[in-house]
């Protein structure tokens, strides 16, 4: 189809765009291989299948706005088709021989596929660029208060259109060009919508046809050369990048695992992360595979109440930071401001809705690592948190010997009076200290009891786990605490352990295999699960129904996958459960988690406790259940304004319902 001097013209243009798309690529490989640590390769190759699949289904992406996300989808589906299409097109254009075209029924549906490809991609591109340039809806940018850089809020507008343009001039030419060769060569029945198209050109001649299928390809093929140079700069690289980053992930237990900082190691200089080189290789990836779409700061707490943190803005300012030519030397205090890096709840919500496995809330834990052990700059409210947990083991400070006051009056053998107990409870801090959440560990006692289980606790012995050290930055006292529990347990070789907090759930069960510590692990709400389903208590759910909306802690949820077992608790206790909009994985945090339970919010429209206070309202339930005594905490606190609503524990409102 093309004569000579075009076939030399367009491979001299090929070879000279590859060129430079190389030099940009050779610049991103460098600057993943500047950042800390190497990929395990083996792991790399044994999620590979998982992350591929991840890609061709676009899976992560549909779980948040479904109608967007089909139309990301439709492009997505297409260009992965279009890799095909285009080298079959190629072909053409150089020898004259369509390939795919002669293999028979293959050719047939080749020709289908193409044909909903060209339109699935114009139909989607069309609908999304009228969405970010005529609707512009607040959830494509960020508010002024957050630090984003001045390239970046210009810059995703500009990109946007630029791939627009290239996405509509590559497939409407694509297009095009093909109805020329139908109206040539006669209707194709496997080709309806372009069949439509080369019924325009009908009485055309020869000549002329040809002619509209070089100018055709030129501006098609002509595009992608163009765009090419420009790809790895480009947001839109997030196609390549993105199942290399689901691949380079390294596997954790869980989506708040923090990897483990051997404190006793003296030849270890920079703890945290002070500039981009010192974050985790895969946590530059996070910068490529960024798709810029902001649902993370949509769901973070932090940013919808106003604080001037967004996840979002952190990934874009590292990719942006790349882009104008800076490289892993960045402070990272100049792409996120320090009051953000402090609002940050770890929730993990960010984590969890990223379509492409990015990961800002590790980005802030690090940086708080660095922050504390090599600046000792936290915010002074956390200091008598770690002062407490430092002098008794505790955040509040409350002396060893008073930690079994709450069991006064009531039959809880410690590991003393029962050294092999079928089950060790782990009480925790807040259950046995603070005089809110011991209603809670009274009740779980009642029901323990009431089951006639074999059990323990610790007792005097047991200190914290240092959950919110760790998520302050502070991985000295958090080693401490972790090291002494571990060697504990081990000694006590727990058969399994039940806990009244998601937070030491998830640190016993996920954080502490690391120093050697590895043990079954359940949340008190699965436990009560098990004996109602196994009759070893009874409930009696007669009398007035108790409606009941729950709140997932997001360490129980979101973090650990645990979201069914206090549900069905609830139903089994005759509660009418009513959900939040947000709810299980999806559920908003309290605002608690990330030490924040220790320390004021930063400063903002609101506080979030009371924003998922209200989302509860407005279920309409009497009581607020919660599985958690941080939550239970922050709950309590936002229903004092108005007392709309009781908040209970799962377990009060079991041990309120046993039969005698």
């Amino acid at each position: 189809m093309l004569t000579l001097a075009e076939k030399i013209i367009f491979a001299i243009a090929l070879l000279v765009s590859l060129y430079f798309t190389w030099r940009g690529v050779a610049r991103i490989i460098a600057n993943i291989a500047s950042a800390r640590g190497k990929p395990d390769w083996q792991t790399v190759l044994r999620k590979a299948g998982g992350a591929l699949f991840k890609f061709f289904s676009f899976q992560p992406v549909f779980r948040f706005r479904p109608v967007i996300s089909l139309l990301h989808g439709l492009i997505g589906w297409g260009f992965i088709a279009f890799l095909l299409i285009n080298l079959n097109d190629i072909l053409y254009a150089y020898f004259g021989w369509r390939w795919v075209d002669s293999t028979g029924l293959f050719g047939d549906f080749y020709r289908l596929l193409a044909d909903f490809a060209n339109v699935a991609i114009l139909l989607g591109i069309v609908a999304l660029a009228f969405r970010r340039f005529v609707l512009r809806p607040a959830t494509l940018s960020s508010r002024q208060n957050t630090l984003l850089l001045p390239e970046a809020r210009t810059g995703i507008s500009r990109d946007s259109a630029i791939v627009a343009g290239f996405i509509f001039l590559h497939n409407s030419a694509r297009l095009i060009g093909e109805s020329f060769f139908v109206a040539e060569h006669g209707a194709d029945p496997w080709q309806p919508f372009i069949s439509t198209v080369a019924s325009l050109w009908v009485g055309m001649s020869p000549e002329a046809l040809l002619a509209g299928e070089r100018i055709t390809f030129w501006l098609s093929m002509g595009a992608i050369a163009a765009f090419l140079p420009y790809f790895p700069y480009s947001k839109h690289s997030h196609l390549f990048f993105a199942p290399i980053n689901f691949a380079l992930k390294p596997e954790r237990k869980s989506i708040g695992e923090l990897g483990y900082i051997n404190m006793d190691d003296e030849k270890i200089e920079q703890f945290g992360a002070a500039k981009v080189a010192d974050l985790g290789y895969e946590q530059v990836v996070d910068a490529y595979a960024c798709i810029m779409c902001f649902r993370c700061q949509e769901v973070c707490p932090a940013y919808t109440t106003g604080k001037i943190l967004s996840p979002a803005a952190l990934e874009i300012n590292k990719r942006y930071n790349f882009n104008l030519g800076g490289g892993t030397d960045k402070p990272l205090l100049d792409l996120i401001p320090e009051e953000a890096v402090w609002a940050c709840t770890s929730c993990g919500a960010c984590v969890d809705i990223c379509p492409v496995g990015n990961e800002p809330m590790r980005d802030i834990l690090e940086i708080r690592r660095n922050l504390a052990l090599m600046e000792s700059s936290v915010p002074k409210q956390l200091e008598a948190a770690f002062r407490g947990m430092e002098r008794n083991a505790n955040p509040w400070n409350v002396s060893p010997a008073d930690r079994m006051k709450w069991a006064e009056g009531l039959s809880v053998p410690t590991i003393e009076q029962n050294p092999e107990p079928e089950l060790l409870w782990w009480v925790g801090c807040a259950p046995a200290t603070d005089a809110r959440a011991q209603k809670t560990a009274r009740a779980f006692a009642k029901i323990l009891n009431a089951a006639g289980l074999n059990y323990a606790v610790l007792g005097k012995n047991e200190q914290c786990t240092g959950d919110s050290a760790r998520r302050a930055g502070r991985e000295d006292i958090f080693f401490g605490l972790a090291s002494g529990n571990v060697e504990l347990l081990n000694e006590v070789a727990p058969k399994r352990i039940v806990t009244t907090c998601p937070h030491c759930l998830h640190t016993l069960k996920n954080e502490y295999p690391a120093f050697g510590g590895n043990y079954t692990v359940i949340h008190h709400t699965q436990l009560i699960n098990e004996l109602v389903g196994a009759g070893k208590i009874e409930l009696s759910a007669s009398g007035e129904q108790l409606s009941v909306t729950f709140h997932d802690p997001c360490y129980l949820g979101r973090h650990n996958g645990i979201t069914a077992e206090p549900r069905d608790v609830l139903k089994k206790s005759g509660a009418l459960t009513i959900e939040m909009p947000r709810n299980a994985a999806k559920s908003f945090c309290c605002g608690a988690g990330g030490a924040q339970m220790w320390k004021e919010e930063e400063p903002g429209d609101g506080r979030v406790n009371a924003a998922r206070y209200a989302e509860a309202k407005t279920t309409g339930a009497q009581t607020l259940a919660v599985g958690c005594p941080f939550c239970l905490t922050m709950m309590n606190d936002a229903s004092k304004a108005d007392e709309a609503m009781q908040v209970l524990d799962v377990a009060e409102i079991v041990a309120a319902r046993l039969k005698e």
